[in-house]
């Protein structure tokens, strides 16, 4: 798990005027919580956020500088700018080594999908428990050998050394179904077109 050091300052504004401020001095507004402490208002380095975030994922472990003392946190929540895509707001979870902590991982498919299947994936992440320097940045799930009508569930996943499941085993995380093939009266005319060149050829994906 990557862990990567940042230099952060304690906030003395707040409100929708302090995070701006805040944000146009290059800094995140963001809040630490845990361990039954008051929490505590600091502005992360964007910049340097941004460069962690890209290269350890969402629960990318953070060494936190403030005010002379190291503190140990991960990303709890991490709101972002529907449109314009920068960072808003952290809550960041402060942890310890040695804490077990339990997070939401992102899920990576990987593998060949069945001849005509059609990938239906009910989850993009699953919950599980580890110590807080050791969490996983993604979790692959093989399709390889997964043949129409079969589904995975978060129970037949191989998590890392250390990692456990946190949730229920019997979720079902996706579904290899038979992809709907082209019917009706207008197939043998589409048909027709496309080997005429009569226009441009239709998507048959029909995956949203």
């Amino acid at each position: 798990m990557s862990e990567v050091r940042l230099s952060v300052e304690l906030r003395t504004e707040f409100g929708k005027g302090g995070a701006r401020r805040t944000r146009r001095a290059g800094m995140i507004p963001a809040v630490i919580y845990g361990h039954g402490a008051d929490p505590r208002h600091v502005s992360l380095p964007a910049r340097e956020f941004a460069a962690a975030v890209k290269r350890g994922g969402g629960n990318v472990l953070l060494t936190l500088e403030i005010a002379g003392e190291d503190q140990l946190a991960i990303p709890k929540s991490i709101q972002r700018h529907p449109i314009k895509g920068y960072f808003e707001h952290i809550d960041l979870l402060a942890v310890r080594r040695g804490e077990q902590v339990t997070v939401d991982v992102p899920l990576a498919v990987v593998g060949e999908l069945a001849r005509g299947g059609l990938l239906a994936q009910e989850f993009t992440s699953v919950s599980v428990r580890a110590e807080a320097t050791n969490l996983p940045t993604v979790i692959e799930v093989s399709i390889d050998g997964l043949e129409i009508g079969q589904r995975l569930t978060a129970g037949d996943l191989k998590l890392p050394d250390g990692v456990t499941l946190a949730g229920e085993a019997e979720q079902i995380l996706l579904v290899i179904q038979e992809a709907a093939a082209l019917e009706g009266p207008g197939a043998d005319a589409a048909e027709g077109e496309a080997e005429a060149g009569a226009g441009p050829a239709a998507s048959g994906d029909g995956a949203e």
